[in-house]
């Protein structure tokens, strides 16, 4: 009988041990499962944000980048104020793509205005970053007082070389 009290005390201490895993694997289903939910959810939002009513996913995208419409301009070759040399590369924004056809009678007068400026500018003020937002935001001034109208509302620079 004395050997019948320890093996009931050794049975105590596993039976709590094992109801331990079984909670600990109940809360890990339910994290799972709330996991499952909540990216699924995601997933269904995500989609039927991209779809454009149509049933067709991705026309939001495509509509998006049809709007932006680019004037591509030729590399320019420039002297700077100090005989320093700029090769510059730049592309336009349209505000609107209906501007398109305007802009393409102006270009001469675009390119004048843009030549002007940069010749006008020293080496040190376009190689900050600063230096090259304010030129950005001079050529974009410059460009749409060359149209005659608020034609642009971004320029890009796709090169820009100082030799």
């Amino acid at each position: 009988m004395a050997e019948e009290k320890p093996d009931n005390k050794s049975a105590e201490p596993q039976e709590p041990q094992q109801e331990i895993p079984k909670k600990g694997k109940n809360k890990l289903l339910i994290i799972i499962a709330v996991a499952i939910v909540v990216l699924c959810a995601s997933g269904f939002v995500g989609y039927t944000m991209l779809i454009d009513g149509k049933g067709k996913a991705g026309e939001g995208y495509k509509k998006a980048s049809e709007k932006a419409a680019l004037l591509s301009l030729e590399p320019f070759v420039l002297n700077l104020e100090q005989g320093r040399y700029l090769k510059v590369s730049m592309q336009f924004e349209f505000s609107d793509a209906a501007y398109q056809p305007l802009v393409a009678d102006k270009i001469p007068q675009l390119k004048d205005a843009i030549i002007i400026l940069i010749s006008s500018k020293s080496s040190e003020s376009v190689s900050s970053p600063e230096g090259k937002f304010q030129l950005k935001d001079e050529l974009i001034l410059r460009a749409n007082q060359a149209v005659g109208k608020d034609v642009f509302k971004n320029l890009y620079f796709t090169e820009f070389v100082m030799q």
